[in-house]
């Protein structure tokens, strides 16, 4: 299915679509591009606020964008594959063997699932600034995330043939 499909089938049931995604087999290549896809999306998500930020404070636009560029096309992805080993090491001190592929297939693909959740926090940060409102979307953006990460991750230990 295309990538826009499953990620409105995870906002129903994030469970399902890990399953089918973890069916496919243990391809890295397949995982790193939704990470970075994910990266790009938040990295667009933050244009609206750095607008604004360039607006209110006089430093220039394109030295904002290609900080943020740095940030979320380099460091951001070598963040997340840190985050994924700690989620095996994790799992492994609870006495759960979740394979390396599944962790970071459960974590990339949270966070590209919950990206339309970012790009509707970015453009509300970009209009709104740091309001209530936009702090809740914030709020609710991770929740998403998090919810997405547990549900892929215990879908991942109950998949019978994974191996760590």
């Amino acid at each position: 299915m295309a990538v826009t499909t499953d990620i409105l089938r995870t906002w129903r049931g994030p469970r399902i679509v890990i399953r089918d995604l973890l069916a496919m087999g243990p391809r890295e290549d397949r995982s790193i591009a939704y990470l970075m896809v994910a990266c790009l999306l938040v990295f667009v998500a933050q244009w609206p606020r750095l607008v604004r930020t360039a607006e209110l404070t006089g430093v220039e636009f394109d030295r904002l964008i290609a900080y943020e560029f740095m940030a979320w096309m380099m460091i951001w992805p070598l963040l997340f594959y840190v985050m994924a080993a700690s989620i095996v090491l994790i799992m492994r001190l609870f006495g759960y063997r979740v394979p390396g592929h599944a962790a970071r297939l459960a974590l990339f693909w949270s966070f590209l699932a919950a990206a339309p959740m970012g790009l509707f926090y970015g453009l509300l940060t970009g209009l709104n600034g740091d309001s209530a409102a936009t702090q809740l979307i914030g709020c609710f953006w991770i929740a998403a995330f998090l919810f997405f990460l547990i549900q892929s991750i215990c879908e991942a230990l109950s998949t019978p043939g994974l191996q760590s």
